[in-house]
């Protein structure tokens, strides 16, 4: 297809309560949110995930913006044709901007999908038309908190509960919520907050039956998670560590991990997703979708994502209402603990274009 024209739009979203993790405390979302029109008029749409400061990864909203500008679109718009598929190799040259580039994949791929009629759970080869709903705790102000938030998500419906924590908050949280939910399915992600020297700390959670310990050291320390793998039980799962399908084979190789959370816009896009996910696949490594606290946008593409056969795990799917009082699209409501994996062509849903106005920051067409 051909560009036409490219919008860019951040956005301010406030959350519904403040997500506290070891990086930070995040009271709101700022959100670059990308439109693409081809030639047929046809709109695709996408969000960057990037954080407002470069906290999670290197990458940041103007951060982004301004690579958008600089360099991708420019690129982009040099072929006289593009594909989904063709961005990643048209982008391959610019180093690093996962979030940036899988931005722009994704707005391309709805477009290229909503022409051909396909959904994108479709595209990838989605095997499930429901996804199980899981959800992501941060760091509360004492343990009566921290019960009380956790006690209304298992209300609600939730399959499975995420703690984050950091030293000095996770032996007691974890022991807390375990006692009280004995039989949950229950993981924590430490955000890479620990070092090689915390692993008899770390291995004092093997008595709580956890799915996982997320990320628990510095990302580039690959061969620090295979010396813990080692030393705890609990099975280590790699989130920051995998930008790439390269990463996933590398860090498997080494027996760094044996679980990978997949997070589309920190490798690259869907495409770059499903390449990690047939990996795993094949080679019996579980897998589960990641969320960034996406709006409705986001969170399509990626339960498109997680109906797929090797997402074996319930992820951070979970409802709109979990993070926002009112989401820029009709919003996702959980069933028994479930979300519908759209249908309709591309990632099956819309922004309202009116609500989008409202909170827009700032606008500008390419």
């Amino acid at each position: 297809m051909k560009l036409h024209e490219i919008e860019l739009r951040t956005i301010h979203l406030p959350l519904v309560r403040p997500f506290r993790t070891s990086f930070g405390t995040q009271t709101s979302r700022e959100v670059l949110m990308v439109k693409v029109t081809n030639e047929n008029g046809t709109a695709g749409w996408a969000e960057c995930v990037a954080m407002s400061e470069p906290l999670y990864s290197p990458e940041y909203v103007i951060g982004c913006l301004d690579f958008m500008k600089r360099f991708l679109i420019s690129a982009l718009r040099d072929k006289p044709s593009i594909t989904a598929e063709d961005v990643p190799v048209v982008l391959k040259p610019f180093l690093g901007g996962q979030m940036a580039k899988a931005a722009l994949e994704t707005a391309i791929l709805d477009a290229q999908l909503k022409d051909q009629g396909i959904s994108l759970a479709k595209y990838l080869g989605a095997t499930k038309t429901k996804v199980e709903c899981g959800v992501s705790v941060g760091i509360a102000n004492n343990l009566d908190e921290l019960v009380e938030e956790v006690k209304s998500y298992v209300d609600a419906g939730y399959r499975r509960i995420k703690l984050k924590i950091e030293p000095g908050w996770d032996y007691e949280a974890v022991k807390t919520i375990r006692q009280i939910y004995p039989d949950i399915p229950l993981q924590v992600d430490a955000n890479q907050a620990y070092s090689r020297s915390d692993g008899k700390l770390l291995a004092k959670l093997d008595e709580f039956n956890l799915l996982l310990i997320e990320q628990p050291l510095d990302e580039h320390d690959i061969l620090g998670h295979a010396m813990l793998a080692k030393e705890v039980k609990t099975p280590i799962c790699l989130d920051e560590s995998i930008i790439s399908l390269q990463s996933a084979q590398d860090a498997l190789a080494l027996e760094a991990t044996t679980v990978i959370n997949i997070k589309p816009g920190r490798v690259g896009g869907y495409i770059e997703s499903k390449k990690i996910h047939d990996l795993c696949l094949d080679k019996k490594i579980p897998v589960w979708c990641g969320g960034m606290l996406e709006t409705g946008i986001g969170r399509a593409a990626n339960l498109a994502l997680a109906a797929l056969p090797g997402f074996t795990l319930p992820g951070d799917t979970s409802a709109s209402s979990r993070y926002f009082k009112q989401d820029i699209t009709t919003p996702f409501v959980m069933d028994d603990g479930y979300l519908t994996v759209p249908t309709g062509p591309g990632i099956g849903v819309e922004p309202d274009l009116d609500f989008l106005d409202e909170i827009t920051t700032a606008k500008e067409l390419i």
